[in-house]
Parts: C-alpha cells; structure tokens; sequence
C-alpha cells in the first residue's frame, strides 16, 4: 500500500505548519483545532476536549471490529536551533521530539481511510496531548477513552533517530521504561563555613548520597534487571562562606519491571535517611510514581509487524529490538487495552539529530511510510470487504 502524492503534500504542509506553531502540554488549541477540522472535511465524527485538548475522530464503516491509532501532539520547552524557513515561532518552543510529524502520518492515514469503501468496522484516530511529562494519555484514559471509543487494540508509533528510515521495530513485552521522579531535600543546620563544627553541613551528606544513589543499580538490582537511576540536579547555599541549612537532590528512575521499580523505590528512601543520620542530618524524600513501562501485547505486535511489512518502503522489519529505558504514556492505553508501540527509523544517510535536541527536525521522507503503516494497519485489521 502506499499513500497518494497528494496526501503526501498535505502531510508535508500539515507538518511546517505545526513545527512553526509548536504547544506545550495541554496547550495544544490550535494544533487540535487543525486535527479536528482536517478529521470533520473527510467524514470523520470528530471528539474534541477529550483529556484537557485531546481529538478522537471516528470512522464508522458499519459492523466489525474497532482499531485505535494514536498520534501525540505536543512539544517541548526547548528553544529551537535548526535555522529552518518553517522553524518555530514561538520563543523557547519547539517540536523537538517529531510530534509534528506523527500528528501529520496520522491526519494522512485518516485521509487516505477515509476514501476507501470496503472496510468493515470502526477506525478511531486518537490525537493525545500532553505526552512530554504531563500524562496527557492518562488524562485521556481517565476521560473515558476507552468506554466512549471502545477497540480491541490500540496502537502508537514514534519516529526514531539511531535507526535508518525505512525501518519498522518493536517488540512483545516491555519496550520503554517506566518513569518516577525523587526529591530529597537533606536538612542540616547552617553555620559560619568557617566554624564548620558549631553546624551539620548537609552538603558533605549530600555528596556522600549521590554517590551511594549509584550503587542501586550496580550493587542491589540484579543485572538481568534493566534499571536507571540519574540524579540530575543539586541544589544547596547561596554565600562562599556560608554553611547551608539544607541541601535538594533530584534525579528519574527507569525500570522495565514493577517489582525492580518498588524496589528501587524503597531503597532510595532508605539510602537517603541512613546516610543523612551518618552525618546527623535528617533527609525529607518526595518519590513520585510516574509513567509505568510501555508493554506490548503479543497478538497487536503479530498484527504490526505484519502490516509493516507490506509497506513496500519498509525494507528491514525488526521483532525483537532491545527495549530503550525512555518512557512514555502511551504505556496508561496500553493498561486499559492491548495493543503494540513501534519505531520507525528517522536517519537519512547520516545519523540523524537525536530527539529532544534544539537542532532536531522530523525527516519527511517518514511521512509516507507512517502513513502507509497506519493505513494498511487499519485496512488489514476491518478485514476489508
């Protein structure tokens, strides 16, 4: 199957118009007012507000069963560097992780559905907001998604620097990670640095807790256990000769597994108190239980894999690709309905700009081949007539 040379050219001006007009989670109006008005011009119902500014268009095709294809649609606080004519007009925003472009496959897979008359069943395009950190997918899930828009499956795809367009990669079981956050804040006593003894200085226990938060994972998770702990920020005094009173320490935690990630959990907060009171300081921790793993389901993946390979430009199909510890929400559909997440590879003929980076662009030359996989997707599973 592929996609028509004039969806194509929609999909391509679908997709500047975004990365110029970029919006962060929940904040995605103008974007879902694109989706919606695109979705109703081709027959689509069309749902909007749906978790905050999420759209669900659907496509009804009589009786059968029901598929749900889902696009995010938000971008990312990062302030663009690509120097592009269509780079984004809105200071320190911008699609730096190709949202722009899946909200564009998607538009143009519905186009293409939309002309066809021999599919049997419901297609439901879901256009998620808030993907970046926010749990726009849990929003939409807790606003009834699946009891409004039943499926027997549902399905995401994300673009995917490190592999070579033309490229299809997924997985039965977990293939991304979950995602918590900590914040422990050490409380010492604050004194003159220069009479050190007459404080507790929570900067020593600080530093002594980063490096013990290292051997989580090295000494007490198994290595067949994939596991991440960073800790990403320090924060502690404001004066050269001031001994603080307190100290903050924050970082992420990627699992695969539930039962690693309860344990990382529970030895985070008893590293943080033992070497707090080694140093006579107290340690306050705030653990929030975030994304859980993205876990594929074994029948959806057949069902994708499949699919893309009958995308005559997806020349190298992989079904056993080594899960990445980035998360994602999409992982809150996939505990309320199965179904399968996918890649598909982003790098032209030099490795690409990796995602989340200020000088990262969606390739276009995905467009047609996610489209494709979405439309043949969705042909294969209404069981056309």
């Amino acid at each position: 199957m592929s996609i028509a040379a004039d969806i194509v050219e929609r999909m391509v001006a679908w997709r500047h118009d975004l990365h110029a007009h970029p919006e962060l989670a929940f904040q995605e109006t103008r974007t879902a007012d694109l989706v919606a008005r695109e979705l109703a011009a081709c027959g689509y119902a069309v749902k909007t507000g749906l978790g905050r500014t999420g759209i669900v268009g659907t496509l009804s095709r009589g009786a059968g069963p029901a598929i749900g294809l889902r696009a995010d649609m938000d971008a990312l606080p990062i302030r663009e560097a690509t120097g592009l004519p269509y780079a984004s007009t809105t200071p320190g925003v911008m699609h730096a992780c190709g949202h722009d472009g899946h909200v564009a496959m998607l538009l143009g897979a519905a186009r293409h559905l939309a002309a066809r008359d021999d599919l049997a069943g419901t297609v439901h395009v879901i256009f998620q907001p808030a993907e970046e950190c926010e749990g726009g997918g849990r929003a939409m899930v807790e606003d009834g998604l699946f009891r409004d828009f039943p499926c027997e499956a549902v399905f995401g795809l994300h673009n995917w620097p490190g592999l070579p367009v033309g490229t299809f990669a997924t997985r039965v079981g977990p293939i991304m990670a979950s995602l918590d956050t900590f914040e422990i804040t050490i409380h010492g006593y604050g004194t003159h640095a220069a009479m050190p003894e007459r404080g507790t200085d929570p900067l020593v226990a600080t530093a002594e807790l980063v490096l013990a938060l290292q051997t989580v994972v090295s000494r007490r998770i198994a290595p067949t256990e994939p596991a991440v702990l960073s800790v990403t920020q320090i924060h502690g005094g404001e004066a050269y000769n001031v001994i603080p009173d307190r100290a903050v320490i924050r970082g992420t935690v990627r699992c695969l597994g539930e039962a690693t990630r309860q344990r990382i959990a529970g030895l985070v907060e008893a590293l943080a108190k033992g070497v707090a009171a080694t140093h006579g300081a107290t340690a306050e921790i705030t653990y929030t239980i975030g994304y859980p793993a993205t876990i594929n389901a074994a029948g959806p993946v057949r069902l994708a894999l499949d699919a893309a390979g009958a995308v005559g430009g997806l020349t190298e199909v992989k079904d056993e690709i080594a899960p990445s510890m980035g998360s994602e929400d999409f992982s809150y559909m996939l505990g309320e309905c199965p179904g399968a997440y996918a890649w598909i590879g982003a790098d032209g003929a030099e490795p690409g700009v990796p995602l989340h980076n200020p000088a990262y662009d969606f390739n276009d030359a995905v467009l047609p081949l996610g489209a494709a996989y979405w439309a043949t997707l969705a042909t294969r599973f209404l069981h056309p007539r």
